[in-house]
């Protein structure tokens, strides 16, 4: 059985809750990333998407100095690097969810991306099914509501 630290991204570009929303744009930008988690130290305290930049931030009239703070989401679902990768893929396809952060005791240690599964042809099948999901719904990201 395939465990979640398998296929994990370990090469994650994160932000500390004193970064701006403006730099947590650029990092986006400069990686071609639409997620990035807040950590301060090694501890998730929540994740910026592109779409919370968007609508909390800019929409709301919010500065590029704004704090990221002002934009995450905090209720994010995440994993535990032990899970299976069916699960995640099951847990992804039923919420909806492109992007699950992997923590154990608080701490962030990757991120399993929808391509991740798709990438390393690993459930496959459960992976274009979860993709088609969210995009027949029309959601970019289950973590903003």
């Amino acid at each position: 059985m395939r465990k979640v630290s398998d296929i994990m991204s370990t090469n994650v570009f994160s932000v500390s809750p004193q970064e701006h929303i403006y730099d947590c744009a650029i990092l986006m930008k400069e990686h071609d990333i639409g997620f990035v988690p807040v950590v301060e130290g090694r501890k998730l305290i929540g994740v910026v998407t592109d779409r919370d930049l968007v609508i909390r931030g800019y929409a709301e009239k919010h500065p590029g100095s704004e704090s990221v703070m002002n934009v995450l989401t905090r209720d994010v679902e995440t994993i535990s690097p032990n899970l299976s990768v069916d699960e995640a893929a099951s847990l992804m396809a039923s919420r909806q969810i492109r992007r699950l952060p992997v923590v154990e005791n608080g701490e962030l240690l990757g991120v399993v991306a929808l391509g991740d599964l798709a990438m390393r042809e690993i459930f496959v099948n459960e992976a274009g099914d979860a993709l088609s999901d969210i995009s027949e719904h029309g959601s970019s990201s289950a973590y903003t509501h």
